[in-house]
């Protein structure tokens, strides 16, 4: 018999075959118990291949997303936040509609001390548009580190 980490029994995705998701609606964000519960650290996403596609004319969109969350009770599972952003591939939306839909739907989620996305998109049309969401000031005697991914001169 497998033991399982506490709280992860009823996880559906992580070490199951799972599909894509058809869009962000029908993905299904999991979470797990903090492992240090009562402890300020910081946790960091990086999804350097983005993609999502403009509403109005179809094209794909690219964005380089760093999410850091300050977790309180839950932690996000990491399978289930890949699912999540790769159903965004097929759906249509604005860079800023893409960008905070993603911070909001792990706010409610995980309820975390403090959430922020910065969302770098790749430029269309000459203009890359770049869009930064926080849930509010820091907590003090975090060390938050930098999201260093510098202004798009060719994003690499």
């Amino acid at each position: 018999m497998t033991k399982h980490a506490e709280g992860t029994e009823a996880l559906t995705q992580l070490g199951k075959n799972a599909a894509i998701p058809a869009s962000p609606e029908q993905a299904r964000l999991e979470r797990v118990p903090a492992p240090h519960k009562g402890k300020m650290y910081v946790v960091r996403f990086t999804a350097p291949e983005f993609t999502s596609l403009c509403p109005v004319t179809g094209q794909p969109d690219f964005a380089h997303l760093v999410i850091d969350y300050i977790p309180r009770d839950w932690i996000v599972e990491s399978k289930s936040l890949k699912l999540y952003l790769t159903s965004f591939r097929n759906h249509g939306a604005f860079h800023e509609d893409c960008s905070v839909t993603v911070a909001e739907t792990l706010v409610k989620l995980l309820d975390p001390v403090w959430l922020r996305i910065g969302a770098y998109w790749y430029p269309r049309g000459g203009i890359p548009i770049d869009v930064f969401w926080q849930t509010g000031s820091p907590p003090q005697d975090v060390w938050i580190p930098s999201q260093d991914v510098p202004g798009y001169r060719g994003r690499g």
